[in-house]
Formats: structure tokens, sequence, C-alpha cells
């Protein structure tokens, strides 16, 4: 309990003042005012609050409803108590009914019946400033929340504003589908790059292309696909233009919807075009001209036009080496090319590819033989697959090759290749050479990339750009290991490709 809640006592007799100050001090309230005249009480009132206030009924200046009513104005969560008379009950009550008076309490009165009342009465009043106070925080809080709903909803509708101009300019087509494939919305680009003469929503987005090669557009949600082989009919021009999807689906307030990005590819497919003629011109342009090149200093350096002294002998041989390097940089660059164009069509057949592998080290034998560098090599069984064997000879060769030029001299180079689960054909090779950084490792597939460890790599950074693209056109995977002058390891997988999987369908 508050002991030190203020108490005003008013009443017009001297006694009845001391008497409850006296009372009220023995149970321990200190801050007990008492006034014989309500008018100075109000005066007190102005300039003071306090918790309780106890008032007589009967008083000359005036009675004891007028005086409470005024202190209720200058004192709103003041709680107040009522001393009368028994003749005066009748008018207590309706006191307590109109004006709001917490109790009344009849003189005499019993003096543990008045301070419980008046314990009861400053709660009462702490739980009004209370309430009070939180209904204050309350507003305070719900005016905060208001500005902040206030201020994330203009940043919604600024971001939503954004978007909307985003996707009305966006070059690409944009449409959203409900899970039937019907379209539900399109922006501005999707009807010039679907041809469409009139209203987009509510057709069958795949009414509207044409899918050149049945390719299957089903999806689960949070799934995205990329498809090329689709194009839109132009009537205008009794033409197909081609196109490209991307399709994500979604789930949206409960609903599957699917996001469709539709590119016009036209200008694209052009520049494909003119790079195939460019490559047309390289091969017939370039290629041709140096191996007649090639093909003259070999009639030269075997003497057909004439004996060569030895300084002409050494000349026409440079020559020649320089142009094989050419020629083989541009078959490079044609294999390369065929790859990525999903040109180059492998022809599979069985073959053995331990003896491949021995063939192959065989034929780089005079390199390795330069720097005294050892194969270890000793498998004897056979292991048959069915894979294009010219096109894994250039992979084998590339990777020996490579292992060659950086294995130390008087060094080794280890290989190996078994069948593995689920039919899988796999050929490591180690060297024990210069080894090769993380950096230079994680670029080491990529086209025309040398690395920081310019000596480790393959001068036109070609060779295993173009391995990785014929492995993966195996459906297979190449991966390398290596740390600085510890050697490197390459290892290609064949999937399926032991000739045991192909004999059991």
């Amino acid at each position: 309990m508050d002991i030190i809640a203020k108490i005003l006592v008013v009443d017009d007799e001297i006694m009845v003042t001391k008497t409850l100050k006296t009372l009220l001090k023995l149970e321990g309230y200190s801050n007990v005012y008492c006034y014989n005249s309500p008018k100075e009480a109000i005066e007190w009132l102005k300039e003071n609050k306090c918790s309780v206030i106890i008032s007589d009924f009967i008083m000359p200046e005036m009675n004891g409803i007028e005086f409470l009513i005024k202190a209720k104005e200058i004192n709103p969560d003041v709680t107040q108590i009522l001393l009368t008379g028994y003749a005066d009950k009748e008018n207590a009550i309706k006191a307590i009914n109109e004006v709001g008076i917490f109790k009344y309490i009849e003189k005499p009165w019993n003096n543990d019946d008045i301070v419980l009342n008046i314990k009861n009465a400053i709660e009462r009043t702490n739980l009004k400033i209370q309430l009070k106070n939180k209904i204050v925080e309350l507003e305070e809080l719900n005016k905060n929340l208001e500005n902040i709903v206030k201020e994330r909803t203009n940043e919604l509708i600024n971001s939503n504003n954004k978007l909307e101009t985003i996707i009305k300019n966006l070059s690409d087509g944009l449409l959203l589908l409900n899970s039937n494939n019907i379209i539900e919305q399109a922006n501005k680009a999707s009807y010039k790059i679907l041809k469409a003469k009139d209203e987009l929503l509510g057709k069958n987005f795949f009414e509207l292309v044409i899918n050149e090669k049945d390719v299957k557009t089903s999806l689960n949600v949070n799934e995205s696909i990329y498809l090329k082989d689709f194009s839109v009919v132009d009537y205008d021009t009794n033409s197909t233009l081609p196109v490209e999807l991307s399709l994500s689906k979604i789930l949206l307030r409960d609903e599957v919807k699917t996001i469709v990005l539709i590119r016009d590819v036209l200008s694209q497919k052009e520049n494909e075009r003119l790079k195939d003629d460019f490559i047309a011109t390289l091969t017939h342009d370039l290629r041709t001209p140096v191996l007649a090149s090639i093909n003259a200093l070999e009639f030269a350096l075997k003497g057909t036009l004439g004996n060569l002294n030895k300084e002409q002998n050494e000349l026409f041989q440079t020559m020649k080496r320089s142009l094989e390097d050419m020629l083989g940089l541009v078959n490079v660059l044609l294999e390369v090319y065929r790859y990525e164009s999903g040109k180059m069509h492998l022809v599979k057949n069985d073959f053995d590819m331990v003896s491949l592998i021995k063939d192959s080290i065989q034929e780089l034998k005079p390199l390795s033989d330069k720097s005294n560098i050892v194969f270890e090599f000793n498998q004897e069984d056979e292991i048959t697959v069915n894979a294009d064997r010219s096109e894994i000879k250039r992979v084998i060769f590339n990777i020996l090759g490579n292992a060659i030029k950086h294995s130390f001299d008087n060094g080794k180079i280890q290989v190996r290749v078994e069948v593995v689960k689920n039919n899988d054909v796999k050929v490591c090779i180690r060297d024990y050479g210069e080894g090769m950084t993380k950096e230079d490792l994680s670029e080491l597939f990529k086209k025309f990339s040398r690395g920081n460890n310019k000596k480790r790599l393959p001068s036109t950074g070609l060779g295993l750009y173009l391995s990785k693209q014929i492995v993966e056109a195996h459906r297979g995977t190449i991966e390398a290991k290596s740390e600085i002058n510890e050697g490197a390891e390459f290892t290609f997988v064949l999937c399926g490709a032991y000739k045991a999987l192909k004999a059991v369908l």
C-alpha cells in the first residue's frame, strides 16, 4: 500500500479532521492535509495532487457534493469518500450514482472500516493513474505504429511503382500464367514479341508458341527451366521467329503460378549465322593455305625440289613446325566452336580404353624421353567402352601432354583406368611436377584462361577447355587436384560407358 499518498480531509468540525488525521498517522499515513473550509481546500487542490478526498456532506460554505464536484474538475483521477449522517443517507446514495463518489461512510464511523476504505481508495486512484498512463502509452504506440505503417506503405508503393516501371519498359516479354497455363498478366513487350493483334489475357500461352522439339515444360514449385527450341508465328510475313523462354513455377497466395520470361533471339540467331560464316571462312581461307604450305615444305625437306644445305633445312624445319602449330590452333578453335554450337556429333563405337591409353603413351614417348620421364601404366585386362574414340584420345593426349610439359626432369607420370559404380569408367593421370595454385585450379577449364602460373597452363588456353567439352558431351565429368611442387592429378569419368552396360541393355 502507498503510505506516502496524499490524503485530503475536509470537514467544518475541527474535532473530526483532527480525529481522522490522528487515526491515519497511526496507520502510517504522514501526508494527511485537513481543512475546515471547503473553499480553502479548493485552493489547495489547485496547487496539489492527492489520491483520496474525504469530505463531510453538510458544511456551511458549500455542501460536500458541490465541493466534490469542483474537486473532480480540478483532479479527475482522485477517489472521493463522503462522510454523512444517517439522515443524509439517501442524498449520499444519489451522489454516488450521479457524481461518481467511490464510497459514503456514515457517522459515527468504524475506524477499521474507514481505514480499509481509504486503502482501497488509494489503490483505486493508483490503478486509474496507471490505466491512464497505459492508455497514453498505447495511443503513442498506436501513433508510432501508424507512422511506421504509413512509411512502410509508402516504401511498398514506391517499390511497386519502380517494379511496374521496370516491367513496363522491359525489352523481354514477361507473363504470369495460372496453373492451367492461362495468361493472367502480360507486359507491353509480350504483345510485340508474340505478334499479338488482340488481348493476350485469358489465352493459353503454349498455344501461342511452337515447341519445335517437343521439349517438356513440366515443373515443380520453386523450379526453373531455360528453353531454346521455341518460336512464334508471324502471320504478316508468314514466317516463324525464334524465341527463348525462361519458366519459373512459384506458389503465390496458395495458388500455383508460372512466371515466363520470353526473349526475341532473331538478332542473336543472325549473329550465330555470321559466326558460322566466319568459321567457314576461317576453315577455307586459313586452314587450306596453311595445309598447302606444310605440304610444300615437306616436299622441299624431302629433296624433291633439290638438295638443301644445313641452314636451309633448319629454316624449313622451323617454318614447318610453326605452321603445324598454327594449324593445330585453328583445328582446336574449330573443335571448340563445334561443341559450343552443338554441331559436333559424337561417333561412338566400342574400343579398349587400356589399348587407347597405351597407344597414346607410345606416341608421346619421344616427347617424354627428352626429359627422361617414365610412364607407369601396367594394366593388361581390357576395359571396353562405348564412346567416340578419336575425341577421347584427344582428351588423353591433352592431359598427358600437359603432364609431360610440367613434370620435372627424371620424373614419372602414373596412369590408371578402372570401372566404378554404375558402369562408369574413370581415368586418372597423375604427375609429380610443378603443380598449380588454388587460383589456377579455379580457372583451369575456362576458355582462354591461363591462370597466374602461366608455365603450368596450356599456351592456347583451349586444350583443357575442349577436353571438358568432350567429356561433358559424353555425359561425363572432369576435375583436377594439385599442390605447388607436388604435381597434379586429372580425373575424368565417362558415365555408363563400360561395354557391360550396353550388353545388359
